[in-house]
């Protein structure tokens, strides 16, 4: 006769080691949402560009171009296409103008891309080296130029697609 004993498995504990996750996981959905998500991208990346403009902004005026923005852009930002005077121009109103275009949610699209392009001809024409930055700023803007404002922007309220 041949006895065989047959062990229970072990029961499975209560608590696995992935419930930590699954409870960040349900509680950032519910929290995080896309829109929401959205509403941080605009605020983050305006808020980047709009200190930069303020800082080619001469003191105690609320537009008028500083004398060292003029400067940079005749030396450090020089651009093959592009004279010093309408560059500073450019870039300057860029940088106010779609900041406060994406903290309300407006022409999320465009400003976005319009964002985006800077970053571009700053990665290419002034500062090569400085990708992570870049790339950490297109981050931002892609799901922006994507997905619009999303529901906490004008774009909806207005139904600009």
């Amino acid at each position: 006769m041949n006895a065989t004993t047959t062990v229970a498995p072990a029961a499975a504990p209560s608590v696995t080691w992935r419930a930590p996750f699954e409870l960040l996981a349900r509680v950032g959905s519910k929290l995080l949402t896309p829109s929401l998500l959205l509403l941080v991208q605009r605020l983050a990346i305006g808020a980047i560009f709009f200190l930069s403009g303020r800082t080619k902004i001469a003191e105690g005026t609320w537009l008028t171009l500083s004398d060292d923005a003029f400067e940079l852009f005749r030396t450090d930002y020089k651009l093959p296409f592009v004279s010093p005077i309408p560059a500073a121009y450019a870039a300057s109103t860029a940088e106010h103008l779609f900041p406060i275009l994406l903290a309300l949610g407006l022409f999320t699209r465009f400003s976005a891309g319009g964002l985006l392009v800077m970053t571009a001809v700053i990665e290419v024409f002034v500062y090569p080296d400085a990708w992570p930055t870049h790339l950490s700023w297109a981050g931002l803007l892609l799901p922006l130029i994507a997905f619009g404002g999303g529901k906490l922007s004008l774009d909806r309220l207005l139904k600009i697609p």
